[in-house]
């Protein structure tokens, strides 16, 4: 472990106040602004630049701490959102008073007959007793601002679809973390799903379908280390530049593939995988990736992001097929709020649930706000995505953040989690912002979140980010004991201020295996403190301990965008 120490009098204990003034603004019109300024009343602070970040540039793609997560979002990171030029209006009056779920959902369906489009929302409150699905690639639902137009929803998803219980067993509720009354997912792969749930036969909710079995061999891969941005392959006559394919890798009987996402050191070695049913349900890893270059002759591919794995041959790793997955959608500008209800005890939600992705690549939400929700905004088998300028509020979520099931390559940038407006009844739980479910090389960047924490449930996920976030850390981590470690290799918390000083799932240095921690205040331990999965030394590091924003790069993800690919 490597660590830069500070004396203690040169960086007094941060205030509450103090770690809001450097924290980021937040705009009276409900969306997150990236700006982080110096409060007036202190100086500005002396900068630093970690040895970490040097040793990273000059091995972006295979350091052994901090993931490459440089091509994270829509489009590799893609600033701007196309504007589809068919607009379709709705003849539905923004009362408040007309279903307007009926009307909505035609237009969507129609624009995406007519091979996409906006749908135009004016300025106002639509009621919609029903649930909105964007179906179809290359349509936009557009509203004239997130203080401007507001979906009302009146049901649940429990009201609309019916009950939704757990593959794993129990009373558990899916609706906890699944579906949203916003539900990007491709028509097929909803009318699947749906159709399952109403037969109670609990699916799975990934990229190849209710029981995992709805995909083709493209062909096999030579092996290939982590970073690489090409392959070779057995037979490339089945691919072609800009095809969206799926890279498969099973594990072994002796658990190397799990080993392996957990940094291959000792303590990954020594580890039980066996007794892990729930983790092990989510292999074999499954990576959608788009072809940004094929040679025949070679036999040779290249993605638009490098392997986040090793290839290896025990792992019999092949690209496969898919069921087809929504590109190139969106939503923005408006609120969804839903009719305020009390929360519901933990694990039991019904389904008042905001936006949700699934199956989606390539789609993005922007300047969204969802009100009086159990579940925020939602990733599920996602990948690829941007979440820009989202906020969670009202009266308080279960998980206003998630992102499970196997998402990979998504940006969740200038977002805010606001305090609850109402007390948590007795029973609930809050957690934050979510990630299980070996999901990898996930961001979450320029945040605020006045409550919540940076929640694993377990499932192992892996190279995730989080970079330049003020947290009150009141939440907790889920996950049950099935559902293995709470975090793999390649974690990193860059820039992170705690206002309230509680350590748990913010300082991971001695949780994470080959992970970073860097730019974080000094914290504490108290409430819940948890144990590390693994043995022995973790390899993990922890840079500029006790500091206050003053890391640079200040924003991981950013500055690593900025690098020249290699």
């Amino acid at each position: 472990m490597q660590q830069e120490r500070t004396p203690a009098d040169a960086h007094p204990r941060p205030t509450r106040r103090g770690l809001l003034g450097a924290a980021v603004a937040v705009t009276v019109t409900g969306a997150v602004t990236g700006a982080v300024t110096p409060t007036s009343a202190t100086a500005a602070p002396r900068h630093k630049t970690p040895p970490l970040w040097r040793e990273f540039t000059a091995t972006p793609y295979t350091h052994p701490q901090i993931p490459y997560i440089g091509r994270a979002g829509f489009r590799t990171g893609r600033h701007t959102f196309p504007h589809h030029t068919r607009v379709h209006h709705i003849d539905v009056p923004p009362d408040g008073r007309t279903d307007a779920a009926p009307a909505i959902n035609r237009a969507l369906a129609e624009a995406g007959r007519q091979g996409g489009g906006t749908v135009v929302l004016r300025p106002g409150t639509y009621r919609i007793d029903g649930l909105i699905h964007l179906a179809h690639d290359n349509v936009t639902l557009r509203g004239a601002g997130s203080t401007r137009t507001t979906l009302l929803a009146t049901k649940s998803l429990t009201d609309l679809i019916g009950p939704y219980g757990s593959r794993y067993g129990g009373d558990k509720s899916s609706w906890s973390w699944a579906g949203g009354l916003i539900w990007l997912c491709p028509q097929f792969r909803w009318t699947s799903l749906t159709a399952a749930i109403a037969a109670k036969n609990w699916p799975f909710e990934g990229w190849t379908g209710n029981r995992r079995d709805t995909w083709e061999t493209l062909t096999t891969i030579r092996p290939a280390h982590r970073g690489s941005w090409s392959v070779t392959v057995a037979d490339a006559s089945l691919l072609r530049k800009g095809d969206l394919v799926l890279l498969r890798l099973s594990d072994d009987s002796d658990h190397t593939l799990l080993e392996h996402m957990a940094g291959d050191g000792a303590g990954a070695k020594a580890y039980t995988w066996d007794d892990k049913t729930k983790l092990t349900s989510y292999v074999p890893y499954e990576w959608p990736v788009r072809i940004a270059a094929v040679d025949p002759g070679k036999r040779r591919v290249t993605f638009e992001r490098p392997l986040p794995l090793d290839v290896r041959p025990e792992w019999d790793a092949r690209l496969t097929t898919h069921v087809t997955a929504l590109t190139n959608s969106g939503v923005e500008g408006l609120t969804l709020e839903a009719v305020e209800t009390p929360q519901s005890p933990h694990l039991l939600d019904t389904g008042y649930n905001g936006v949700t992705f699934q199956c989606a690549y390539d789609c993005w939400a922007d300047d969204v706000v969802v009100r009086h929700v159990d579940n925020g905004f939602g990733l599920v088998a996602a990948s690829a995505c941007t979440l820009r300028r989202t906020r969670v509020t009202g009266r308080g979520s279960h998980h206003p953040y998630f992102c499970r099931e196997g998402s990979h390559d998504n940006l969740v940038e200038d977002f805010r989690i606001d305090a609850r407006t109402t007390p948590a009844s007795p029973g609930t739980q809050l957690h934050g912002i979510n990630v299980e479910g070996l999901s990898s090389y996930n961001v979450w960047s320029r945040g605020h979140m006045e409550m919540g924490t940076f929640d694993s449930h377990r499932g192992m996920p892996f190279a995730n980010v989080r970079t330049d976030i003020t947290v009150e850390n009141n939440g907790r981590h889920g996950g049950d004991a099935s559902a293995g470690p709470l975090f793999g290799a390649r974690f990193t918390h860059w820039n992170i201020r705690v206002t309230n000083e509680r350590a748990g799932l913010m300082k991971i240095d001695g949780l994470a295996p080959h992970s970073a921690t860097v730019g974080l205040n000094t914290v504490r331990e108290f409430d819940q403190i948890d144990a590390p999965d693994f043995t022995g030394d973790l390899q993990s590091r922890l840079e500029l301990y006790g500091t206050t924003d003053v890391v640079r790069p200040r924003n991981l993800y950013e500055a690593q965008r900025s690098l020249p690919r290699r």
